[in-house]
C-alpha cells in the first residue's frame, strides 16, 4: 500500500505531517510524493484564513484528481472548524479532528473494512489532551528538525480562528519532548525548533506560569553539538521579566519571531491582544540590551477593521523604531467565526492594498539595515546547501541572516550540517558573504 501527503500551512502541520509518515510507515505503508499513484492520500489541511480554508479544499480535489480511486483522508484546522464543509465533499473518505490524528492510519482501515465515510471530530471544547502521535526520529531536511512541545491556545485574539480549530492549552510530556530531542541529535540534526500553537505557553496550564524556560534548560544539557531555535513566543504570554530567563541558555538562537500585529493600541485593545506598546517596547529594549543583533522578527496585520491612518502609522513608525530582522505583513481577512468579522468600520480592499504596499517597501528597508548593523560582527553559521553555481555554501546564522562562504565542492560537502565561526563582510545577494574563522 502506497500512501502521499499534501501538508498546508504552519509548522506544526509539517511536524505533524513527519509524525504521521511515520505511523503509516510503522503500518507497513510506502510513502510517496503527491504527484506519485498511490492508494491512500492524506491531506493536512489549514483554516487560519477564508483562503486557507477554498485552498485546502482545492487541494483535497486536486488529489483525488490525481488518485482517483485513493481513499482521501483529511485532518488539520479545516477538518475541525468546517467539519460539515468537509463531510458534504463526495471526495472525502475520512475526516479526523484535532485530536484524531494520530488514529488515521486505523480510521482508513476502518474506513477500507467498512466501505463506508468515517469522521471523527470533537467538539473544541472537549480537546483537553495532548494528541501523542509518537516519537518523530527524522525530518526530511538534513540540518534542521521541529519539535512539537504544546498544543492549543486560550489567548483568542478577535480576529483568530485557531483555539476553537486546536482547542485549550496542553503541553506534551517533558519526557517525550526530551527523547524526541535526544533521537534527532544523535540522527545528527544540528538545530531544534520547539514550535506549537502558542510555543510560550508550555507547561502553563495549571498554575498559569509557562515553563519554557525550564524545558529548555533540559534540552540544553542533552549532549552534542547543535542549537535550539525558537518557532515564536507571544507578548500576550511572556514579558520583559520573562524573556531574561531565556538568556543563559548558550544553544539557545539569539533569534525570536515576537508578533506586535499592531502598533496602535486602540487596534491591539480591538484584537484583544492584551499588551500595549510600551510593554511591547520593554520586551524589545530587553532583547537589546542583552545582544544589539538579536534578531526578532515580527507579524502585522494591516487594515483591521477601524483602523485609521494614524493607526496605521503607528504600526509603521513601530516598524521602523523596533530594527525588526523581518516583517511579515498581512492584509486583514474577515475569518467567519470570529469576532472581529462583526466589527463595523471594515477596511477596504483598495485601502489595505495600499497600506500594506507602504509597511512592505518599509519592511524591506528595516531589513536592509539590520543586515547592515551586522556586517563587521562574528556569528554562528549552521550551513544547509552547497551552490555550485556560486562555489559558495550558504546557512543562517543564530541570529536569522543568511550567509554565504566561498568554498569548493569537496570541502562544502564535509561543512553542511556543521556549526562554523563566521565574519560576516559584505552584503550579498539576500544576505551576507562571510569568511570562516
Amino acid at each position: 500500500m502506497r500512501v502521499s501527503f499534501a501538508t498546508l500551512g504552519c509548522k506544526v502541520n509539517q511536524y505533524e505531517t513527519q509524525a504521521l509518515k511515520e505511523l503509516f510507515r510503522a503500518e507497513g505503508y510506502e510513502i510517496v510524493s503527491g504527484d506519485e499513484a498511490a492508494d491512500v492520500c492524506v491531506i493536512n489541511t489549514c483554516s487560519v484564513t477564508n483562503m486557507a480554508d477554498r485552498k485546502s479544499r482545492q487541494t483535497i480535489r486536486h488529489m483525488k484528481k490525481m488518485n482517483p480511486d485513493c481513499i482521501i483522508a483529511v485532518t488539520g484546522c479545516y477538518a475541525q472548524t468546517g467539519e460539515d464543509a468537509v463531510k458534504a465533499m463526495d471526495e472525502v473518505d475520512v475526516i479526523a479532528g484535532t485530536n484524531e490524528k494520530s488514529r488515521i492510519p486505523g480510521l482508513v482501515r476502518k474506513c477500507m473494512e467498512e466501505k463506508k465515510k468515517i469522521c471523527e471530530v470533537r467538539e473544541y471544547e472537549e480537546l483537553k489532551s495532548f494528541d501523542e502521535m509518537g516519537i518523530v526520529e527524522a525530518m526530511e531536511g538534513r540540518t534542521r528538525a521541529y519539535i512539537k512541545i504544546q498544543e492549543g491556545c486560550n489567548r483568542f485574539c478577535s480576529y483568530c480562528i485557531i483555539p476553537y480549530a486546536r482547542g485549550t492549552v496542553r503541553s506534551r510530556t517533558e519526557e517525550d519532548i526530551l527523547r524526541e530531542a535526544e533521537q534527532l541529535v544523535s540522527a545528527g540534526y544540528r538545530e531544534l525548533v520547539l514550535t506549537g500553537i502558542n510555543t510560550a505557553l508550555y507547561g502553563s496550564e495549571d498554575t498559569g506560569e509557562p515553563k519554557l524556560h525550564i524545558l529548555i534548560e533540559k534540552i540544553s544539557n542533552i549532549e552534542g553539538n547543535f542549537r535550539i531555535r525558537l518557532s515564536s513566543l507571544e507578548p500576550t504570554v511572556i514579558n520583559s521579566q520573562y524573556i531574561r530567563k531565556l538568556f543563559v541558555y548558550d544553544k539557545l538562537c539569539h533569534h525570536v519571531h515576537l508578533s506586535v500585529q499592531s502598533g496602535s493600541d486602540r487596534i491591539l485593545k480591538k484584537m484583544n491582544r492584551r499588551y500595549d506598546m510600551s510593554e511591547y517596547r520593554d520586551i524589545v529594549k530587553t532583547i537589546y540590551d542583552f545582544d544589539e543583533n538579536y534578531g526578532i522578527s515580527t507579524d502585522i496585520i494591516v487594515g483591521f477593521p477601524g483602523e485609521t491612518r494614524e493607526d496605521f502609522e503607528d504600526s509603521v513608525k513601530a516598524a521602523e523604531e523596533t530594527g525588526f530582522c523581518r516583517v511579515h505583513v498581512f492584509q486583514y481577512s474577515a475569518r467567519a467565526g470570529t469576532p472581529a468579522e462583526k466589527i463595523p468600520d471594515q477596511i477596504s480592499s483598495d485601502e489595505k492594498k495600499r497600506r500594506s504596499d507602504i509597511l512592505i517597501k518599509t519592511a524591506e528597508k528595516i531589513s536592509e539595515s539590520f543586515i547592515e548593523k551586522n556586517l563587521g560582527t562574528s556569528r554562528e553559521v549552521l550551513f544547509e546547501e552547497y551552490h555550485p553555481e556560486l562555489e559558495m555554501i550558504s546557512g543562517l546564522t543564530d541570529n536569522y541572516i543568511k550567509v554565504y562562504v566561498k568554498t569548493c565542492k569537496e570541502e562544502a560537502d564535509a561543512a553542511i550540517n556543521s556549526i562554523e565561526n563566521v565574519l560576516l563582510q559584505n552584503r550579498f545577494l539576500d544576505g551576507i558573504e562571510g569568511i570562516l574563522l
